[in-house]
């Protein structure tokens, strides 16, 4: 950490949490996507990494009980614009977690067999099991999300599908899923320059896809659609997070430790063992 006498609970006092705690109120536009709540400067960064690290610690710790348990699991959303870092950020919360007990699903476009069903039969599949913990990269809420930019159904139907997925993430807490979602919230100018630096290293071409720059034409429909799905689905049980994301290294510690706490308050314990193992003597 920093080279201040500063404890490990004094800097995770100056983290804010960016909970939606009030969703009737919230608005996209009072956040501020530069924040890192009241770490600043070099020290403090450095800190904050550090402390990430912590984070990332006891999150390998309680995933192992979480899995050793197999009562309870996790359920971890990530939305953001294109270039947001739902990648990234999923690389470096959970480095060095056992890939045994978490499962990352991306949804792109629906197949045919998909269309063929109510919007939430592919994402059910993918749901986690007892033990797991599940993140997906982007999710559910695209169905009010792209699917309202685009005009893709009938605002009828779109406008429906907040109180089906209030539903169905109930359904799922009800049955020992808990629920994090997390909107990672990047400026316009912080876009472009992600962007830009795709096109600059060759290395990250790959990533580079001109249909983003039409969807960034669209950038205050998109705002929009995000502050409507957030003020329409953040409940007690299944909360979002506006996460400030221009500086990586907030983002992941503020993602880290809401996942960490999460897993503390589910508090997963080691199964008890069999008995009489203090009798058992392994052969030779």
């Amino acid at each position: 950490m920093s080279a201040s006498t500063e404890t490990f609970e004094d800097i995770a006092g100056r983290i804010g949490t960016h909970r939606v705690d009030d969703p009737a109120t919230f608005r996209l536009a009072d956040t501020d996507p530069d924040s890192t709540g009241d770490l600043h400067g070099d020290d403090d960064k450095e800190a904050a990494k550090a402390l990430r690290k912590i984070e990332r610690k006891r999150i390998r710790e309680l995933q192992e009980r979480l899995y050793a348990e197999h009562r309870q699991s996790l359920l971890v959303v990530l939305q953001a614009t294109d270039t947001g870092g739902k990648d990234s950020t999923t690389r470096r919360v959970f480095k060095g977690v056992n890939p045994q007990g978490v499962r990352v699903w991306s949804f792109k476009s629906p197949s045919e067999d998909e269309l063929d069903r109510d919007f939430l039969w592919r994402i059910h599949q993918r749901t986690p099991a007892k033990g797991m913990i599940n993140v997906f990269n982007r999710s559910h809420y695209e169905d009010v999300l792209i699917v309202r930019v685009e005009n893709l159904v009938p605002e009828e139907v779109w406008r429906e599908r907040y109180e089906q997925i209030n539903h169905f993430e109930e359904l799922l807490v009800e049955n020992g899923t808990r629920i994090l979602k997390f909107f990672l919230n990047i400026s316009k100018d912080e876009q472009k320059e992600r962007l830009q630096e795709r096109l600059d290293n060759p290395e990250k071409h790959w990533k580079f896809n001109s249909a983003d720059l039409s969807k960034r034409k669209q950038w205050d429909a998109y705002q929009e659609a995000y502050e409507a799905a957030i003020r329409q689905t953040s409940t007690e049980r299944a909360p979002w997070y506006a996460v400030p994301a221009n500086r990586k290294w907030y983002r992941d510690l503020v993602v880290a430790r809401a996942i960490r706490q999460t897993l503390e308050e589910m508090d997963p314990q080691y199964p008890p063992p069999e008995k009489g193992l203090d009798a058992i003597t392994i052969p030779d």
